[in-house]
């Protein structure tokens, strides 16, 4: 059912450079995760209902939605899984999806806030437990790979914090949700694995645990390093708590692995890629590239998008990057990248490995490089 849409359909300046980028990334026509066949509902009829604890349950329909204060906010989705392929390669073989560096997307999502959908249906727990509780989300519409239906959650404080930016989108990119993208209504977690913004959104639940769905207790959770082989898994996914925000990540574009690099007049070769903040820490403030294995690195300029609301709205976004390096002519050449959020978070140089391989955020890498 759900999960992550690959697309290049992203506010940015449009100046042609940064087109190229992207492209250099993705197609033009996007892709698409999701853990079963994608339905098809009559916006007409649809109806978002609002459960558990809360003073009045609601039956949401779309224009309901739609009469609420409408927000706007630009977001990186990422599947859990971005980069597993380098986790796999690079450390050792892990259960999953072969993602390599392109398992993210960047839009502009509208729609009303899910804080003010819970205000409108009353929190009906004590203050000193909100902490503690949390909001799932479902889509019953049709079953999954893995389960009869697809479920997440998140803490309920997320839920209700106004900078949180949590919507339930209606539309991207100033056009209404196509039926692959989650139509005609979705969850959008700015910050959080892809996995928890649910496509085709039915049902809102105030409760105090987790969803039950397997999808948030049997995946997409940081396994320890002793959870090696699916048998031993299952001792831990029930002690390990799903991921929530993912971390401060960047990767390289161009050039790519294995490729000829001309330099220019002055010895120096263009780097090109994109970098993403931890969670609620945006905006990336820095993203630093080293030719000589990490020993020194060159600041990147930072090729920030126009279009937002205001500063806060790119904190969620990806950061589009660029710069010029110096490298002597050889075989075998590597560059690196690393990038740093606003609160700090600094790009890791090699995570630990886990058994599915997610939330992988090394160093940016591309290797094999001829430099002529």
């Amino acid at each position: 059912m759900v999960q992550l849409e690959y697309s290049v359909k992203t506010p940015l300046n449009r100046e042609p450079e940064l087109e190229k980028l992207v492209s250099s990334f993705i197609t033009e026509d996007g892709y698409d995760r999701n853990h079963g066949p994608i339905p098809h509902l009559d916006v007409a009829t649809h109806r978002v209902s609002v459960y558990g604890s809360v003073k009045q349950e609601l039956c949401l329909s779309i224009q309901d939605l739609e009469a609420l204060p409408q927000h706007n906010v630009i977001c990186a989705l990422q599947c859990a899984g971005n980069r597993r392929h380098t986790m796999r390669t690079k450390l050792k073989e892990v259960s999953g999806i072969d993602w390599f560096d392109g398992a993210v997307m960047n839009c502009k999502w509208t729609g009303p806030l899910l804080k003010d959908v819970l205000e409108n249906a009353g929190i009906n727990l004590p203050s000193d437990k909100w902490k503690d509780a949390h909001v799932a989300f479902a889509c019953f519409q049709t079953p999954t790979q893995d389960d009869e239906w697809y479920g997440a959650s998140i803490p309920l404080s997320r839920a209700l914090c106004p900078s949180a930016r949590v919507l339930l989108a209606l539309e991207m990119n100033g056009k209404p949700l196509s039926p692959n993208h989650g139509a005609p209504v979705r969850i959008v977690t700015p910050g959080i694995a892809g996995a928890r913004s649910v496509k085709w959104l039915d049902r809102i639940t105030v409760q105090m645990c987790e969803s039950a769905n397997y999808y948030q207790q049997h995946d997409y959770k940081i396994l320890p390093p002793e959870a090696d082989c699916a048998e031993t898994a299952e001792k831990w996914w029930d002690k390990v708590p799903a991921i929530q925000d993912m971390p401060v990540n960047s990767v390289i574009g161009v050039p790519k692995k294995d490729s000829t690099v001309h330099r220019d007049s002055q010895g120096k070769v263009e780097v090109k890629g994109y970098a993403l903040p931890s969670g609620e820490d945006g905006p990336v403030v820095r993203v630093e590239i080293s030719v000589d294995d990490g020993c020194t690195w060159t600041n990147a300029e930072l090729l920030t998008p126009n279009e937002a609301d205001d500063a806060d709205s790119l904190k969620w976004a990806w950061c589009l990057w660029k710069a010029r390096v110096e490298m002597e002519k050889g075989k075998d050449k590597k560059i690196l990248s690393r990038a740093t959020d606003k609160a700090g978070n600094v790009q890791e140089h090699c995570p630990k490995w886990n058994f599915r391989g997610v939330a992988y955020n090394g160093y940016g890498e591309v290797v094999g490089l001829k430099v002529v």
